[in-house]
């Protein structure tokens, strides 16, 4: 059973992360860059999505610790899609509005869950368990995502409001980027996050009887 819901929710992050990056790449288009489709990446086509380490190893590693045990967040990302800020009709507001499309579609996807979940009353059944950590990964994948760490989505967005100089400073903070976020995972502290946006989840299905 736990094997079967930790699958069946990695299925629903594995179109999540793909959805997050469609976005992205249709959201470049309408602000002049078509680089995302002319590359093939406007797809539901998992293949060009598919990251080795995100979209594959990292999930991977989550399902069997969870699996032994564990209570890990899982999450992934999948390749970035391909963007030429010199299409972009203003780059710097562009970049903010491409950024924020993909956290969210996620949102958005998490609210299409939790109302499916309320609509078809699904407490304590295999699909609502599903629907609800659905709920809870779209959730975690589009407030991670949000974070304004490059290379995440959330510096993008703080890049667009910052002046010149104070985004050129964060930018220069990205080649760190990934140790820091690893960093956040392995001290614990993602999970913080992790259980948080559970309780919302809650609230959004109005899943109650699971606490």
């Amino acid at each position: 059973m736990r094997a079967v819901i930790l699958i069946s929710v990695v299925v629903i992050l594995f179109f999540s992360i793909i959805l997050h990056e469609i976005a992205h790449g249709l959201m470049a288009e309408r602000h002049g860059d078509p680089t995302a489709r002319i590359m093939g990446r406007i797809t539901l086509n998992p293949l060009p999505h598919i990251d080795p380490v995100g979209t594959v190893l990292l999930p991977a590693i989550m399902i069997i610790m969870n699996l032994f045990g564990g209570a890990l967040p899982i999450f992934g990302w999948a390749k970035p899609v391909p963007i030429n800020p010199r299409n972009l009709n203003d780059p710097k507001k562009d970049m903010m509005w491409i950024a924020l499309s993909g956290p969210g579609t996620n949102f958005a996807i998490a609210v299409f869950l939790a109302l499916v979940y309320r609509l078809f009353a699904m407490p304590n059944t295999l699909a609502g368990v599903v629907l609800f950590y659905g709920t809870t990964v779209n959730l975690f994948l589009a407030f991670f995502n949000l974070i304004p760490i490059p290379p995440l989505d959330g510096s993008r967005i703080l890049s667009g409001v910052l002046p010149e100089h104070l985004s050129y400073k964060l930018a220069q903070i990205e080649p760190f980027g990934f140790i820091i976020l690893l960093l956040l995972l392995v001290s614990g502290v993602l999970n913080y996050l992790f259980f948080a946006l559970i309780r919302l989840s809650a609230v959004l299905t109005g899943a109650y009887l699971l606490f």
